[in-house]
């Protein structure tokens, strides 16, 4: 909730995939995160790690560097 939330308020779009019912999804994200819980957030396929990642790059202005950069 508080990843889609801090995306919501910075207007950044974004896709949301509900793994908990699909165990080839859960295994796809495991494999390509090497972690088990949720939220995982990607940004152009590349994974950034799940909520307190995401805060610290908004607190960084690192996101908006990264999204400029994805051409989101």
């Amino acid at each position: 909730m508080r990843a889609k939330r801090l995306l919501e308020e910075r207007g950044i779009p974004f896709d949301e995939i509900d793994v908990g019912d699909d165990d080839d999804l859960r295994v796809d994200l495991i494999r390509r995160t090497g972690r088990r819980t949720v939220p995982q957030i990607f940004i152009d396929g590349k994974s950034i790690g799940g909520y307190e990642e995401l805060y610290a790059l908004d607190s960084s202005a690192e996101l908006t560097v990264m999204l400029k950069g994805s051409g989101a």
